[in-house]
């Protein structure tokens, strides 16, 4: 049995590598197409660029000293976003589980934000809080938040009900069941939710910078694109898909992390 576990652990190092390996190679292949029609003029490269433009434009931007601070104000933006968006979304998917009237009541009213576009909302904010900090991190809840209530709730639905009623007949509250059978059977989808939030997190971020913002990244998209820079753009898309992804593989550790550590039930 050892020996099998061992040999388990191995192939599954070996597939793990291998496919780091073609990620890495399939990333280096259209980067090096990219830079190829670019040299070649095989494409507009007023309109797409280049690789090494755009490694131009960053270490430009990183030697004057702007790119920094428009990266860290979007980073900032974003983490209040993600944890404030995870927090009052499980806290409303609890209140909709200990309150089934409650629940039933706002059911269609959560389904419609759910399919309202958020782009939309962003001018209703930059009304109500002004333009700046609190409107850009308002889009982004409006985009979190429902979305995480609404996962959690169904997972709290979705709990074996069998569970309940032995809890239930050994004269459980309902707050004990909750804390006792409902949390602990959900904490696996809770602990996934936020590697969903981290991108959406990011999306509410940067529509709120495209409306409102005079810093961060989504503003030097709308500058790029106002001064027909296109190497400005793109520099600034490679820059939220490296921070995010760094952002993303940190919360997959953490999911990681927690999952081991959850005791057995």
């Amino acid at each position: 049995m050892s020996s099998l576990y061992r040999h388990h652990q191995a192939r599954s190092r070996r597939t793990a590598w291998a496919v780091r390996l073609t990620q890495g190679l399939l990333l280096i292949l259209f980067f090096g197409l990219w830079e190829a029609a670019g040299r070649n003029r095989w494409i507009d490269v007023l309109l797409f660029s280049y690789p090494s433009k755009l490694i131009d434009q960053l270490w430009g931007s990183l030697l004057d000293g702007s790119l920094l601070p428009h990266t860290g104000v979007t980073v900032m933006e974003t983490a209040v976003g993600f944890v404030l968006g995870t927090l009052l979304g499980t806290a409303f998917a609890a209140l909709l589980w200990w309150f089934p009237f409650v629940s039933r009541v706002l059911d269609p009213y959560l389904v419609v934000l759910n399919s309202m576009p958020k782009v939309a909302l962003g001018p209703l904010f930059i009304v109500g809080f002004g333009p700046g900090l609190m409107a850009i991190v308002a889009t982004t809840l409006s985009v979190t938040v429902i979305i995480t209530t609404l996962s959690i709730y169904n997972r709290f639905r979705e709990v074996d009900a069998g569970y309940i009623k032995v809890v239930r007949l050994f004269g459980g509250t309902r707050w004990q069941t909750f804390r006792h059978v409902i949390l602990p059977d959900s904490f696996e989808t809770i602990v996934s939710t936020l590697k969903v939030n981290v991108g959406l997190a990011w999306v509410g971020v940067i529509v709120g910078e495209f409306l409102t913002s005079k810093s961060g990244l989504g503003y030097l998209i709308i500058y790029g694109f106002q001064v027909f820079n296109f190497t400005i753009v793109l520099s600034s898309l490679l820059v939220i898909a490296v921070v995010a992804t760094v952002m993303y593989q940190i919360v997959a550790a953490l999911e990681r992390r927690l999952t081991r550590r959850r005791p057995e039930r």
